[in-house]
């Protein structure tokens, strides 16, 4: 449950705030996990209608398009917009106003009063009529279309217990009693060609063109007293009869009789109750409602019968109107001791906070809200008047509304639209909802939007607040170009916000640098945090800046270092080969862990392409060999690739001056080819190789160096003794035409078992 807003409610006096604020108290432990979005909202109609209610007070109420006739207890009617502002007041009668009604075009209004009196009276011409009934009068209706026809038709009725309609005729209006003799006359409501009235008996329907009674519908039994808790009735449409007493709700519908031979005498209508529900309240006021969209919660109502299902009319109803809104009305305790000679309990019980419910076919309270009504608990049943907004049929849904009375108040009710659903979403701090809404409203409905307070701007800036004041900084920082667009100034504030809170790292990347351009102090702030904390943005801005102002090869150190994969890109566009010669090191690492990125990631790469070694191989002009190696020299294995490219796809004498190192490196990283660089290359120290083989005990390597070195003695025990090899020893002393050779081989033959 909800309760409406009540901003200019009078204080109570200090016990029932107390009771009160323990009833709210209990409202919230039950209710602590529901918080649904209520389904209509309240205002206050104020204008004219405090001060009319201070010294009087207020007892008939009807509403029509957008004009309300107001009657009082003083016997006076004031015409009023719904707004309050007083259109005009006249007094028609010496006591209270009961009842009250106006014709569609809100000309004519229609007043029954306490004094016997009945008065219709012109808004707009001098035309009125008065009808004395000697009796005091409860109630009274005008024909439909009352303006338009010459019969001036009204019916009325009191505590007379006739039912009496007045037609115009050439001579005056002509009297007809169409009903007497059951009691009082509590309520009459005209629609169409058919008239229903409430008596102590029950609710009876009478068609004006038949002439005749089509039904009864009996009042339930054990019912209150008729004088107490009062009957209303609600034509929905012109088939369907809305019936409340106490706290029942009984729904009428009534169709044409199929004819046949045998009921030509029968009334042309038949009636079907299609649903009676009891609620756990009185109802003071009932009007058709639209079903809101809210998901239903248990109902408190009780469903003694339903046949929702019955078509009971040609006629077409509104379909959308399908549950009813009524002012819930609790009546206070009552003891069985009323002889008490207690004080205090025989004092009249103060009234319960009244609700609006609304209520569906089935008997479900689909929504519930307390109501803010000044002085509340003086009131009885009786006292308040629920009033929808005459011919509100045609009206959208959306722009629905009614009035809710008592005798110090008028509330204005209507559907909550999408900038209340905003608002509400606010007040929970769900601003990301808020904004996603608020941003569909400004984009389908501008009008709209330009009509409030709110913007998605506005609900942005409280939005960041919520979000620093959490700690979310990144998020806050996300919002802020949808939050500050254009505006320099308030891109400021919240710069030196997030550096205040020492989170100036977390706004940077959305900082604006052209539209808008904000003060030099913004942008020196931030490259001092760059400065201080953060080198690797800093890096990137210096890169970008160099890029901007068309200085590339400045900017490619820093893109190497940031690991950019557009650094080949830009070295071939800009021909940056220059640039790159002292960055040798840094472009051959990036490429490595590009390649290995990519091998993780599933690509297959061919191993004998390396981007950044043929980038250097393909500019020796531009990137000296000499530079390179120097930088390689710290990374062997990168060095090697580099003079091996050089050696597989150039010339092997570009790297002539550097093949003792080609020697180690080949040995290290690439041993089956070390033989034949060897044998492909005659700058390389043979002593210095020699040892190179030695340590890493390369036998071919090392016969093929002792070979070159002429000690072809020691190469030769080698193949003998270390291969093993006899077949290889002889090729090796035909090679070598030495004769020593073969000595040095029969001897060893001859000092070697046959095996």
């Amino acid at each position: 449950m909800t309760e409406s807003p009540d901003e200019d409610e009078e204080e109570e006096d200090g016990e029932e705030d107390c009771e009160e604020g323990e009833e709210e108290e209990e409202e919230e432990e039950d209710d602590d996990d529901d918080d649904d979005e209520p389904t209509l909202k309240y205002e206050r109609i104020l204008g004219a209608v405090p001060d009319l209610l201070k010294k009087d007070s207020a007892s008939a109420l009807v509403v029509v398009d957008k004009f309300m006739a107001l009657g009082t207890h003083a016997g006076i009617v004031h015409i009023l917009d719904i707004t309050g502002k007083r259109i005009k007041s006249f007094k028609p009668h010496m006591a209270s106003v009961i009842d009250i009604t106006m014709d569609t075009t809100a000309d004519f209004v229609a007043t029954a009063s306490m004094d016997g009196q009945v008065v219709i009276r012109s808004m707009s011409t001098t035309e009125t009529y008065s009808f004395d009934l000697k009796r005091p009068m409860r109630t009274v209706s005008l024909e439909p279309n009352f303006a338009k026809r010459n019969t001036r038709a009204f019916v009325c009725g009191g505590l007379a217990g006739n039912l009496i309609l007045y037609e115009k005729g050439w001579l005056g209006h002509k009297e007809t009693v169409l009903h007497s003799s059951e009691g009082p006359i509590w309520q009459v409501r005209w629609r169409g060609r058919l008239i229903a009235w409430a008596n102590d008996l029950g609710v009876k329907i009478y068609d004006c063109v038949s002439q005749t009674r089509i039904t009864f519908i009996d009042r339930p039994e054990e019912s209150p007293r008729a004088d107490l808790f009062k009957c209303t009735l609600a034509w929905q449409d012109d088939s369907t009869l809305i019936v409340t007493w106490a706290d029942h709700i009984k729904v009428a519908r009534i169709r044409a009789r199929p004819k046949t031979s045998n009921n030509v005498t029968l009334p042309p209508f038949i009636v079907e109750i299609t649903a009676v529900f009891q609620l756990d309240c009185m109802i003071a006021g009932i009007a058709p409602h639209p079903t809101p969209a809210l998901t239903t919660f248990p109902s408190q109502a009780l469903v003694l019968a339903s046949d929702s299902a019955s078509v009971i009319s040609s006629t077409t109803s509104s379909p959308s109107l399908t549950s009813f809104l009524i002012v819930a009305y609790s009546p206070p305790d009552t003891f069985s001791d009323e002889r008490t000679d207690d004080r205090a309990r025989q004092a009249r019980k103060a009234a319960e906070r009244p609700e609006l419910r609304i209520i569906s076919r089935a008997g479900e309270e689909l929504a519930a809200d307390a109501l803010s009504i000044a002085d509340y608990h003086l009131w009885g049943c009786n006292d308040y008047i629920l009033c929808g907004v005459l011919g509100s049929d045609a009206i959208p849904e959306e722009e629905r509304s009614y009035v809710v009375m008592s005798p110090r108040d008028l509330v204005l009710v209507k559907p909550r639209d999408r900038m209340d659903h905003v608002a509400w979403l606010l007040e929970r701090s769900r601003y990301e909802e808020a904004l996603h809404d608020m941003e569909i409203i400004e984009t389908d409905t501008p009008d709209v939007a330009q009509q409030t307070s709110l913007s998605v701007s506005e609900i942005g800036q409280r939005y960041i607040d919520h979000l620093v004041s959490e700690g979310d900084f990144m998020k806050a920082a996300q919002l802020a170009p949808k939050v500050c667009g254009q505006e320099s100034k308030r891109w400021e504030d919240w710069i030196f916000i997030f550096a205040e809170k020492h989170q100036l790292h977390a706004i940077i990347p959305y900082v604006p640098t052209e539209t808008p351009r904000l003060d030099h102090v913004v942008y020196e702030m931030m490259l001092a945090h760059f400065l201080t904390h953060d080198q690797e943005v800093l890096m990137e801005c210096l890169a970008e800046l160099y890029t901007a102002n068309r200085q590339p090869g400045k900017a490619l150190p820093y893109f190497l270092r940031l690991r950019r994969p557009n650094v080949f890109y830009l070295i071939r566009e800009y021909n940056l080969f220059t640039d790159v010669k002292d960055q040798v090191l840094l472009l051959v690492q990036f490429d490595d862990e590009l390649r290995k990125q990519r091998k993780q990631d599933g690509q297959i790469l061919d191993d004998k392409r390396n981007d950044a070694i043929s980038l250097l191989v393909n500019n020796i002009h531009s990137i000296p060999i000499g530079r390179v190696v120097q930088q390689l020299e710290s990374s062997p294995y990168y060095l090697f690739l580099y003079l091996d490219a050089l050696v597989m796809e150039k010339d092997p004498n570009l790297v002539s001056d550097f093949a003792d190192l080609q020697v180690k490196l080949y040995a290290e990283y690439a041993t089956a080819r070390l033989i034949d660089f060897l044998r492909a290359s005659n700058y390389y120290n043979l002593e210095m190789a020699y040892d190179v083989c030695h340590e890493r005990d390369l036998v071919p390597e090392m016969v093929f160096l002792l070979g070159r070195m002429g000690n072809n003695k020691k190469a030769l025990m080698l193949i003998i003794e270390r291969l093993g090899d006899v077949q290889r020893a002889i090729e090796f002393a035909k090679e070598q035409g030495d004769d020593d050779l073969w000595e040095d081989l029969l001897k060893y033959s001859e000092t070697r078992p046959s095996k």
